[in-house]
């Protein structure tokens, strides 16, 4: 099998565990539900790994245009192999390569918590969404918890070595909000939180 940088996303996304595929499936489902409704032509999923975010959107005939943009040059190989059909370039998020309003929806899941600066990753995204953005990031402390139960790192008391941010629902609002973003609706896909916000 080809080499992949995030082994714990590709893993993640196509586990047998019963439990993983009901709470991976029950967040896409969450997901679609909010991007049905806002008509988008165009979609940008920042930091989409091998795709298969993009992928599911792509399946549920969500836009017109849909592409994706990923930090990892591993990533992005092993997803055009993946899925072939996809528009995936390598790009960093926190210089996205196109002009401003460029997408009716901005996307960015399981990606804030991992980085150094995401406020400048932020920053972008409003630059290149037209008006909308959905962002989900591990709802705290219940994703924490949820691998202590499983007994998954549990020497960090659950906390994945990679998540460098940590925050519950009423402290991302609040980030979002101080950052020019409107919070119009939050879902809570256990154990995750997307959030539908507004330029």
């Amino acid at each position: 099998m080809t080499k992949i940088s995030s082994p714990a996303n590709f893993t993640k996304h196509t586990s047998k565990n019963p439990i993983q595929k009901f709470l991976i499936n029950n967040f896409f489902s969450s997901l679609i539900s909010l991007v049905k409704p806002l008509g988008a032509d165009s979609i940008l999923d920042a930091g989409c790994g091998e795709g298969f975010t993009m992928n599911k959107l792509l399946e549920n005939n969500l836009a017109k245009k849909i592409e994706g943009i990923e930090y990892s040059n591993e990533s992005v190989n092993f997803g055009k192999k993946l899925f072939p059909n996809l528009v995936i370039k390598q790009a960093n998020i926190y210089e996205l390569p196109y002009k401003d309003n460029s997408f009716d929806l901005m996307m960015c899941t399981e990606v804030l918590e991992h980085l150094e600066k995401p406020t400048k990753a932020l920053e972008e995204m409003l630059r290149v969404s037209k008006k909308y953005l959905i962002i989900s990031v591990p709802n705290e402390p219940f994703f924490m918890l949820s691998n202590f139960l499983r007994g998954k790192n549990l020497s960090r008391l659950g906390n994945d070595m990679e998540h460098i941010n940590h925050w519950n629902c009423f402290s991302f609002k609040k980030y979002l909000t101080k950052n020019g973003i409107k919070v119009k609706k939050i879902v809570f896909p256990y154990p995750w939180m997307l959030i539908l916000g507004e330029k």
